[in-house]
């Protein structure tokens, strides 16, 4: 029995999140289809994380055990004979770790999520931006941002109903781009709560917006009181960036960004 590694990017538009479920289909599922034709074995895989419906990938992270002789660098093309054009395997590989696990073992995950502030909305961007047409002030943008950095307890920035053990992260980089019309917000941690990232982020375009004061930010930190910041931002405006690990980085085999 062999471990390969994958590195996965999707466009999560057409897809009910990364995992299978009963209302409707996963990437998960798509994927693990085409393993059983290839392999002819019921192969499960496990990714770095779940993503959300609409939610993308630039460089998912996922392994599975196969006794299948293919070489771990031609799953790829394998695969992607077949896999629909929203969905890619761009890396493979055996880790060196035998015991490599894509989601325990991973140390940081980057998320970005990307604003498009135009009067209107892009026939290309629709469905991977998030359309603002109103003013955003992009210095209380920054501001906002670098309040992030840190450990910090996120309590107010996760989800009703989300049940963990800890609700403190460690926050490595949180900045804005601004590339003329769009907005490209970067965040990368040593873990993420359920639609933290989302909440973070139409928290900072409510500041940006003048609806909400950017001490907000660290009220929620002080109080765990989830009404105190902005709206959860749509899911369609988010990407997985890549995940990291000690010997390995699936950014690094990003061939082409989408943003």
């Amino acid at each position: 029995m062999r471990r390969i590694r994958l590195v996965v990017q999707y466009k999560g538009n057409a897809y009910a999140g990364w995992q299978v479920q009963d209302t409707g289909i996963g990437v998960q599922e798509v994927i693990e289809h085409e393993l059983f034709r290839i392999t002819g074995e019921n192969i499960r895989i496990h990714a770095s994380g779940r993503t959300d419906a609409s939610v993308h990938a630039l460089a998912q992270v996922v392994h599975f055990d196969t006794n299948s002789r293919i070489p771990a660098a031609k799953f790829p093309y394998a695969l992607n004979v077949s896999l629909p054009p929203d969905i890619r395997i761009i890396y493979g590989d055996e880790p060196k770790n035998p015991e490599f696990h894509a989601r325990f073992d991973a140390i940081s995950k980057h998320y970005r999520y990307v604003i498009l502030n135009t009067a209107h909305n892009s026939a290309f961007h629709y469905d991977t931006a998030l359309h603002i047409y109103s003013e955003l002030d992009r210095e209380l943008l920054v501001q906002a941002a670098n309040q992030i950095i840190g450990t910090h307890d996120f309590h107010a920035f996760m989800a009703a109903g989300t049940s963990v053990k800890s609700t403190v992260r460690e926050i490595f980089l949180s900045k804005w781009t601004f590339d003329n019309n769009l907005l490209i917000y970067d965040i990368e941690g040593s873990g993420f709560l359920y639609n933290m990232v989302r909440i973070i982020v139409g928290t900072m375009l409510d500041i940006a917006r003048r609806r909400l004061d950017i001490s907000c930010i660290q009220e929620a930190f002080q109080t765990g009181d989830r009404s105190v910041l902005g709206a959860t931002a749509p899911a369609h405006g988010l990407f997985l960036t890549g995940v990291r690990y000690n010997d390995f980085n699936s950014e690094d085999y990003i061939d082409v960004q989408a943003i």
